[in-house]
């Protein structure tokens, strides 16, 4: 059904996008995020990495280009790349402060780095003091992000909210 319902979108995009006003620059970026999208949904990460960096040579709105960079931040942070995922979640929250699933991906970013840390430190002897105190920062800059995103989208992200009231970082539950 989900498949339907992706290609029945697909071809209303396509004819409104067809009927809609937009420079050969405005088709060319949409036509190469489209491209981009369609990639990653099928896992060719780099595929869609190339479509999403044509997109953003056209694209020149900063919302639609906002949502190319978060996308580039989804696929550096499902390969692992996480700085490389932090940096164009920050440039995409440049464009639009709002997005909030950016805010909200920058939190996980943190956390897992954090449990990370506290994973070495416990398994290690060397500089373990200092990876207790690298996860606590990292805990607290999760923390901070996850706060953020839930008072832009309150009734959203139950596990981070869940998390917050569990180490006691969420102080007003509304």
């Amino acid at each position: 059904m989900s498949n339907f319902i992706d290609k029945t979108f697909t071809v209303l995009a396509d004819i409104l996008f067809k009927i809609l006003p937009a420079t050969l620059l405005e088709k060319k970026a949409y036509s190469y995020y489209r491209e981009g999208m369609y990639s990653q949904a099928r896992g060719r990460f780099k595929e869609a990495l190339e479509n999403y960096f044509k997109a953003l040579e056209f694209d020149e709105d900063p919302h639609d280009r906002c949502y190319s960079m978060y996308n580039i931040g989804i696929i550096y942070a499902n390969t692992g790349k996480d700085s490389d995922a932090l940096a164009y979640y920050h440039q995409a929250l440049e464009l639009n402060p709002n997005l909030v699933q950016a805010i909200n991906n920058i939190g996980a970013i943190y956390h897992k780095q954090a449990l990370q840390a506290q994973s070495y430190a416990e398994e290690s002897n060397v500089n373990s003091e200092e990876y207790k105190e690298l996860s606590k920062i990292l805990f607290d800059k999760a923390a901070e992000y996850w706060l953020q995103a839930l008072k832009l989208a309150p009734d959203s992200y139950p596990e981070a909210r869940n998390w917050l009231k569990i180490t006691r970082r969420l102080k007003d539950d509304n």
